[in-house]
């Protein structure tokens, strides 16, 4: 084992911080071009439909089709993770981005465009469940929320930035001339708002050609020298040795890991954690809500201007609120935020539910509550979900299991799409909103009876917890 003794100066720790933000920021990208390519596809579905002369069948497979991808990409990037490193699979899923962007712009037929956007889905897929598995194993434990958090923050930013990107080019296209160019932002505008994406998919690839591999990955395939290397850039070489360690005391072997660890009693507790957190997260109606709320916003008078209105607004609350997770996650700790976030979206959906059921769809409250369920799922489902699903689970399967529990929050997302639109036909929008409190609600027991403290706990550290107690 390769030993290190001396410590870092104060110049070479804020060095190394910097260092570490920079990275991170990077793998966030990810979560960007997620958001990104999720939400660019509001402002396409009526022009697409025109273009290709779309019945109802085929519209909602152009906006479904992409949950295909995802559902394959996920569940084909834990092993490929586990095994290749997660770096490559990162690239590979810029390089899924860039070439979906590029081929739904240039797309010559719907089936064309439906194939790149299965592909988009599947970059979707492997950046949901790779990108903050990443940024987990190469955060030191006293910053690992907060850069963790960071790509929830990127989510969201990759929604406002799409609908802003759709609403410009909608605003500003040039007159209709006689060019490729004119087709593209004029003519067929969907076209120009689907190969946006492809600027920061290019970023993505060339930033990730930069960064380092995983630390932790490389340590459980025995690449001691240069983990040891990465981790003195990011946190000193005290530090660094502590980890391997850490690592050390606790690998039995190199080899790769079975998900059958996962149903041992060592690990139930942990696997309950990943599979009923990221399901309860989307179950919530966060989505539903979403879709619905700038219509509500609308109704209630709250616009910024005829090309934003309530979508934006939506978004904007979105990211402001997950700078609050940001700045207090790892000093206040997972727990706190989780109880005060999730009983507040319980709280917010009931109230919601009770309005439409008093007829008062217009005016203030609406917008309050509405707004206050957002805030509320932005400071504590969204980002502490990533957070404590890349804590939670043994090194030689982290990736694998993050794949799985990434897989369930993309089944409750699936169904509330398929869902909500029943219930708000079949049982009306009070008990529709009543529901997803209810749904909501387990969360704040998982939090109280299941889920650890993991604040300022190493990876290795959380790993012993679990054989200690169980």
């Amino acid at each position: 084992m390769t030993k290190v003794s001396a410590t870092v100066n104060p110049r070479e720790q804020k060095k190394g911080n910097a260092y570490l933000y920079l990275v991170c920021l990077v793998a966030a990208l990810g979560g960007f071009l997620f958001g990104f390519d999720t939400a660019v596809i509001s402002g396409t579905v009526s022009l697409v439909k025109h273009d290709f002369g779309l019945n109802a069948v085929s519209e909602g497979w152009f906006v479904s089709c992409a949950l295909l991808g995802c559902i394959i990409g996920v569940s084909c990037s834990g092993k490929l993770s586990d095994k290749y490193g997660r770096k490559i699979v990162l690239i590979i899923s810029a390089i899924l981005f860039l070439v979906s962007a590029l081929g739904c712009m240039l797309s010559g037929s719907f089936t064309i465009l439906i194939l790149f956007r299965l592909i988009g889905g599947l970059g979707i897929g492997v950046a949901s469940m790779v990108s903050p598995l990443y940024i987990s194993e190469f955060s030191p434990s006293r910053f690992r929320g907060m850069m963790v958090s960071l790509y929830q923050l990127a989510l969201t930013t990759g929604i406002v930035l799409a609908y802003f990107s759709n609403a410009y080019l909608a605003s500003h296209a040039p007159n209709a001339l006689d060019t490729s160019m004119s087709k593209i932002l004029s003519t067929e505008l969907w076209r120009g708002m689907l190969g946006l994406g492809a600027v920061p998919a290019g970023i993505f690839l060339i930033c990730l050609i930069l960064v380092p591999e995983s630390p932790r990955w490389l340590l459980l395939k025995g690449k001691i020298q240069s983990a040891t290397s990465v981790l003195i850039k990011i946190d000193g070489t005290e530090a660094a040795q502590k980890e391997i360690d850490a690592f050390t005391v606790l690998k039995g072997n190199t080899d790769e890991g079975s998900l059958k660890e996962l149903f041992t009693p060592v690990y139930r507790r942990a696997l309950w954690i990943g599979l009923l957190l990221p399901f309860l997260s989307q179950v919530s109606g966060i989505n539903a809500v979403i879709y619905y709320g700038p219509r509500i916003l609308e109704q209630a008078g709250f616009t910024l201007n005829n090309a934003l209105g309530g979508q934006v607004t939506i978004g904007l609350v979105n990211v402001v609120f997950t700078f609050v997770a940001i700045f207090t996650i790892d000093k206040w700790g997972r727990r706190p935020l989780l109880f005060a976030g999730v009983g507040g979206a319980v709280f917010s959906l009931i109230i919601i539910g009770i309005l439409f059921a008093l007829g008062i769809t217009s005016g203030l409250w609406i917008l309050i509550f509405i707004l206050a369920f957002i805030a509320c799922f932005a400071f504590s489902f969204g980002p502490i979900c990533w957070v404590v699903v890349g804590e939670i689970f043994p090194n030689a399967i982290r990736g694998k299991a993050v794949a799985l529990a990434t897989l369930s929050l993309w089944i409750g997302n699936f169904l509330v799409g398929q869902l909500t639109p029943v219930m708000l036909e079949g049982l009306g929008a009070s008990w529709t909103f009543w529901l997803f409190a209810l749904c909501c609600s387990p969360a704040l027991w998982l939090t109280w009876k299941l889920i650890p403290e993991t604040k300022g706990r190493s990876l290795e550290n959380i790993e012993a917890y679990w054989k200690e107690t169980h």
